[in-house]
């Protein structure tokens, strides 16, 4: 007799980029009826470069009322920061093809690529219904809960009024977390009457030519930006919670001469001045807010269930192993802890994150192999190669040292060889794909 357990359920998935992908293969490799909502014209979520922003509110403030209907923060430039060998899926490695972007590091178009490629090599494009806005989800019976919950997903076609209403018994929300901007609170920030914009929005540096620019914060994307400016802008103040930078961003900061590294702004003024909290200040045409993301789920009604705390939620780059837990959970392979069990983990984890002085905002950004492979150990996801984590930390010490040049000047050819000699896929699978799709 089967059990109602292991019959193929009905799972939506939310979103067609890397996570929304691969939970919809482990999902159809267990058997189960997988329907993806994609807002977008085709898949890649963060990776479908779009290039027109006009329009938008440049801060991002009202979001979520009014519709930030652009979803990508990929600019123009933008490449990889880790090496392609250690991005992509264990079974579908990010191997290079032929007329396209062959570098270490390439171009954010590779990688939506890239996407495309496992999406077509899996078959998953019959299962993603296309510009579709998903604006509720909901639990269809609150009063139970349990292996029968079912789930309300009510979602709208972009070019339609009309909402559709739908059944499903899980939900896999997969919209990523790099489209809802995180804006610092600045006293005088909306008097301000020059420009102002989130790094959400920046596409090209040509817009910026001879302006006084202020980059604020020094993360990846506010490093790389200043770069790209510095060719065009007539200064650019990049402004940071600690004038202790690293050896690489020294480097680039004493080598162009219109580059300024100030501490954080204390205040702006409506006359165009920002005040830096040691007392100096510049008068500036544009501000830049490279100030990170928040985790936003307006569509999602939990009555409570389910909060989102200073964005303590888990993201990258747990997608695959968290797509296999969940595909197999579904299939009734494996099985959750008991509720305690979990919000014990969960208040355990929450505080030694705090006692090793992690803002909550930064909880899930974990980037040690430690937990990635405890992790994996749930659903028998092997542990991360020996090879991958030394190229990733080879790239990493290298982007401290040489910010300018990593992409395309390394030295871990002994890595490499081992990293393409441990790919999962086979020679004939690898020549089919290089000549395929």
């Amino acid at each position: 007799m089967v059990s109602a357990r292991n019959l193929p359920r009905s799972v939506c998935v939310i979103g067609a980029g890397p996570s929304g992908l691969v939970a919809a293969r482990e999902l159809k490799k267990e058997g189960q009826k997988v329907v993806v909502l994609e807002q977008n014209h085709d898949v890649g979520g963060q990776w479908l470069y779009d290039p027109k922003v006009e329009g938008q509110d440049p801060l991002g403030k009202d979001a979520t009322r009014s519709g930030l209907t652009v979803h990508s923060s990929v600019y123009d430039s933008l490449r990889l920061t880790s090496p392609r060998e250690i991005m992509g899926f264990t079974d579908f490695p990010f191997l290079i093809k032929k007329g396209r972007d062959t570098r270490r590091f390439p171009g954010h178009k590779e990688l939506f690529l890239y996407l495309k490629d496992f999406c077509e090599w899996f078959g998953l494009r019959d299962m993603i219904r296309f510009n579709t806005k998903v604006v509720y989800v909901g639990i269809l019976d609150y009063g139970a809960f349990g292996e029968d919950l079912k789930w309300v997903v009510k979602s709208k076609d972009k070019d339609s009024d009309e909402v559709i209403s739908e059944v499903f018994d899980a939900v896999v929300v997969a919209t990523g977390h790099y489209s809802h901007p995180r804006l610092p609170s600045i006293k005088g920030m909306d008097a301000w009457r020059r420009k102002q914009m989130h790094s959400h929005l920046y596409r090209a540096p040509e817009p910026f030519r001879n302006q006084v620019v202020v980059v604020v914060g020094n993360s990846l994307s506010g490093q790389d930006i200043s770069m790209e400016l510095v060719n065009v802008a007539k200064e650019i103040h990049l402004s940071s919670k600690s004038l202790n930078v690293s050896e690489g961003l020294s480097k680039v900061i004493s080598k162009h001469d219109n580059l300024y590294l100030h501490q954080t702004i204390q205040c702006l003024h409506e006359d165009g001045r920002v005040v830096f909290v040691d007392g100096s200040w510049i008068t500036a045409d544009t501000i830049i807010y490279c100030t990170g993301y928040s985790y936003s789920f307006p569509f999602l009604d939990t009555k409570g269930a389910i909060v989102v705390d200073d964005d303590r939620l888990i993201g990258f780059p747990f997608f695959e192993s968290q797509a296999k837990w969940i595909a197999q959970l579904l299939s009734g392979k494996r099985s959750l802890p008991s509720i305690d069990e979990m919000m014990n983990s969960i208040q355990e984890f929450y505080k030694s994150r705090e006692a090793a002085g992690i803002p909550k905002h930064n909880t899930h950004d974990i980037c040690d192999f430690e937990y990635c492979d405890k992790y994996g150990d749930n659903v028998g996801f092997p542990h991360l190669e020996e090879w991958r984590k030394d190229l990733c930390l080879s790239a990493l010490i290298n982007s401290d040292v040489n910010l300018e040049t990593y992409r395309d000047s390394y030295d871990d050819e002994e890595l490499l060889q081992v990293a393409h000699q441990s790919s999962h896929f086979t020679q004939l699978e690898a020549e089919a794909y290089s000549s395929s799709l």
